[in-house]
C-alpha cells in the first residue's frame, strides 16, 4: 500500500515509529507537511498537490494534525475523502474532538460518563455557574487549550469568580467542570482502534500538580482497565465517529468519566509505559480496512 503519514515534522516520535512500522510491513510510506498542500477543488478531477507533484495512487492516510492547525488541516483531509482516499480518521470527526464543548455535548448525548460541566457566556451568570458544579474547588478550562496549557484549579468560591471573570474579560471561551478530587492527579489514556482498547496507560501529576500531562512532567505506567472503563473509552471514541482515538478518563466517585477524545493522541508516552506496538496495530488497521469509497463519515452532527 502507499500511505501518507500528515505530519508538520518528520522527526517526531510518533511521525516516525508510524513510519517504521509501515515499512516493517512492506508498505510505501511518505511523510508529508500538510501545510504544504494545496488544492484543486473541482467537480470532476480534485486533487492535493504538494512540492508542485500532484499526489496520487494514495491508498491511505494518517492524519497527525496539530490542534493549532485543525482549520486548514482538516481541510486537507477532507479533499483527500473528496478524492476517495481512505483516512485513518475522517476530517469531521477530528473537527468534533477538536471542539472541546461540541465533544462533551456529544458525549453526553450518547450517555457517555462525564465530569459535571457548565458552560455560560455573561459574567452575570457565574455564581449560577459555579453553583451548576457543585462549588469550590472547581476546574476552569479555556475550550482552546491543548496539554494542560489554560487549565486551572480554583479552590474557593471567590477564587473561582475572578478567573472567569479575568478570562471572559478577555473574551476567552471557557469550560467549567466539578474538581474530580479522589482521581488524586492521576488519569488513565486509552488508546482505542477500531472501536478496541488497545493500550492503555496511568498518567500521574508531578507532586503538588492536579493536571497530568506528561509534558508537565507527569509519569506514566501500564494499568488494567475495568470492563466500565474499557466500555467507556470505547463508545466515546465511537461517539466522535474516530477510528483511532486516546481517550482521557478520571476514576471518580461515580464511575469512569471522560476528560477528553483525542484525534491524534502521541505514541512516545504509550508504547514506552506498555510495551505495545501500537504504530503498528494503526498500520493493520489500514490493512484491514483500506478501501475506495469507505470514507462517508455518516454521523450528521
Amino acid at each position: 500500500m502507499k500511505i501518507a503519514i500528515l505530519s508538520q515534522d518528520a522527526s517526531l516520535y510518533s511521525t516516525r515509529r508510524l513510519k517504521e512500522a509501515g515499512e516493517a510491513r512492506g508498505h510505501d510510506m511518505r511523510v508529508i507537511n500538510y501545510l504544504r498542500c494545496y488544492m484543486n477543488i473541482t467537480s470532476h478531477k480534485p486533487k492535493v498537490v504538494y512540492q508542485g507533484q500532484v499526489l496520487e495512487q494514495l491508498d491511505a492516510i494518517i492524519p497527525r494534525i496539530g490542534a493549532s492547525k485543525t482549520f486548514y488541516g482538516t481541510a486537507v483531509v477532507r479533499q483527500f475523502e473528496v478524492m476517495g482516499v481512505f483516512t485513518a480518521n475522517e476530517s469531521q470527526a477530528i473537527s468534533r474532538s477538536r471542539d472541546k464543548l461540541r465533544c462533551l455535548q456529544i458525549l453526553s448525548r450518547e450517555g457517555v460518563g462525564l465530569p459535571v460541566t457548565g458552560f455560560a457566556h455573561s459574567t452575570q451568570d457565574i455564581d449560577g455557574l459555579i453553583d451548576i458544579v457543585g462549588g469550590a474547588p472547581l476546574v476552569i478550562k479555556l475550550l482552546e487549550g491543548t496539554q494542560g496549557i489554560g487549565v486551572v484549579l480554583a479552590e474557593t468560591h471567590q477564587a473561582a469568580k475572578s478567573v472567569i471573570e479575568a478570562f471572559r474579560g478577555l473574551d476567552a471561551n471557557i469550560l467549567v467542570q466539578e474538581f474530580i478530587k479522589e482521581a488524586g492527579g492521576m488519569d488513565i489514556r486509552c488508546f482505542v482502534i477500531d472501536n478496541k482498547v488497545v493500550a492503555s496507560m496511568k498518567r500521574q501529576g508531578a507532586p503538588g500538580e492536579f493536571r497530568s500531562n506528561l509534558h508537565r512532567g507527569g509519569n506514566a505506567e501500564k494499568i488494567k482497565l475495568t470492563p466500565e472503563e474499557r466500555s467507556t473509552a470505547v463508545r466515546a471514541a465511537k461517539a466522535m465517529g474516530l477510528r483511532v482515538a486516546g481517550v482521557d478518563l478520571l476514576r471518580s466517585n461515580h464511575g469512569a468519566v471522560v476528560m477528553e477524545v483525542n484525534s491524534s493522541p502521541g505514541l512516545e508516552g504509550i508504547e514506552n509505559a506498555t510495551g505495545v506496538d501500537v504504530a503498528g496495530k494503526i498500520i493493520e488497521f489500514l490493512q484491514k480496512n483500506a478501501a475506495s469509497g469507505k470514507t462517508r463519515d455518516r454521523i450528521q452532527y
